[in-house]
Order: C-alpha cells, then structure tokens, then sequence
C-alpha cells in the first residue's frame, strides 16, 4: 500500500468556521501575535494569553469537521494516511483519521509551564491558578514563535517516506513547516491544494496545482488518485 502524506494548514479547517490565526495585517483580533504567541507575552500579560485560547478552545465545540477532513479520511482505505498538521484543533481526529501529527500543538490538552512532559487532555477555560501536578501553572499546550517543534523530526521521517505529499490549505511561509516539502523523494507526486496558491508549477517535479478550497480540492484529488 502506497504512503501518502498530507499536511494541512489554517485553510482545511476554514471551511468549518475555524478563524485562520492571522488576518492579512497579522493581527488577531486587534492583538500583535507576538503578544499572544510568544512565551515573552505568556509571561508579560498571561490572562491575555489564556483568554485568546480559551476563546479559541470554545469555539471547537461550535464546529464540525467539514468534507475535505472526511475526503482524508476516505483515501485510508486505499493508502496508508498520514496526517501532519498545522492547525491546533481536533477536526481530523473527530472525521476518523487514524494518524495525524499536530506540528504546532493542541488546543485541548494543557501542560506545565516548567515541564513540557506533563500533558493533560483539557476541555474547559485555563485560568491562572490552574497547577500541573508540579505544582507550577497549566498554559496551552500550543507551540509559540520561538519555541521548539518537538513533532518535527517524527514529521521530517514520515515525510521523506511519501510516495505521494499532498499539501492542503497551507501559505508554506511558516517555518519549520514549510520546509518539509523539501524532505520528500524527487520521485514524489506531489498536490498542492489551494484558492490562492503560493508555489510555482515548477517548483517541483511531478507537481500538480488544484487552485481551489479545501472541501472541492479534495474532491478532485480523489478523482487524480482513484
């Protein structure tokens, strides 16, 4: 059974009703998103910090997981999926698929601000005086703009073994994500699936471009590969 790799950004879940994490002037919701995503604004203004996820936390169980999630979710019965994710919220795993690696973490898990092992699945608001069993507080169990990407090498491994990389709903200016693509053999098909797409035809081989949303990108990447 072939191996496909998928990684997906901000515009698989957009159709879900998911906000994408930054607007075009880069910010979200009036917030500079080095204020909200950078330890350096954890520990300036944590509350605010804590507010702008668990909004976003919420928001989870006002959504469902659109086509383009279950489309994945389908091409497992005839290739072995793997999904690396961009996106913080839990629509593939709610739309069945069975391996997916969050590159930039969860929404509902929580962890210890001293020690990255202690991870809790977590539904409700966190709030300043929530404690790890280290007694030290609870924070998002996110990745923030200078912090490392501990998914990024089991990431970098299942992608140099695609025999297809399909690229979904991502701008590839986020790095390191952005640069797995070039961890994939020159013998790879690879689909790039979006409205507006930010790679050149011929930037790679066997590259073929759907310029189109998520949910009808997917449908269409179904006809190519079955």
């Amino acid at each position: 059974m072939k191996k496909l790799v998928v990684l997906t950004g901000a515009g698989m879940s957009a159709e879900s009703g998911i906000r994408t994490f930054r607007d075009a002037n880069g910010l979200w919701e009036g917030h500079d998103v080095m204020e909200v995503a950078s330890p350096q604004g954890f520990y300036k203004n944590p509350e605010l910090v804590l507010d702008f996820y668990n909004q976003r936390r919420r928001q989870l169980f006002e959504v469902v997981p659109n086509k383009a999630h279950y489309n994945l979710k389908l091409l497992e019965k005839h290739f072995q999926v793997s999904v690396i994710t961009q996106n913080v919220d839990d629509l593939h795993e709610r739309a069945g698929s069975t391996n997916i690696i969050h590159l930039h973490g969860e929404l509902l898990k929580a962890r210890s601000i001293k020690n990255n092992s202690i991870i809790y699945h977590w539904e409700k608001d966190i709030v300043l005086g929530d404690l790890a069993e280290d007694q030290s507080q609870l924070r998002p169990h996110i990745v923030w703009f200078g912090e490392d990407v501990p998914m990024f090498e089991k990431a970098i491994k299942v992608t140099k073994q695609a025999d297809i990389l399909v690229v979904i709903g991502t701008s590839m200016q986020v790095y390191p994500a952005a640069s797995l693509v070039n961890f994939v053999s020159p013998k790879t098909s690879i689909y790039f699936i979006d409205p507006k797409p930010s790679i050149n035809k011929n930037a790679f081989n066997n590259l073929t471009i759907i310029e189109d949303v998520a949910t009808i990108g997917t449908d269409i990447l179904l006809q190519y590969l079955l």
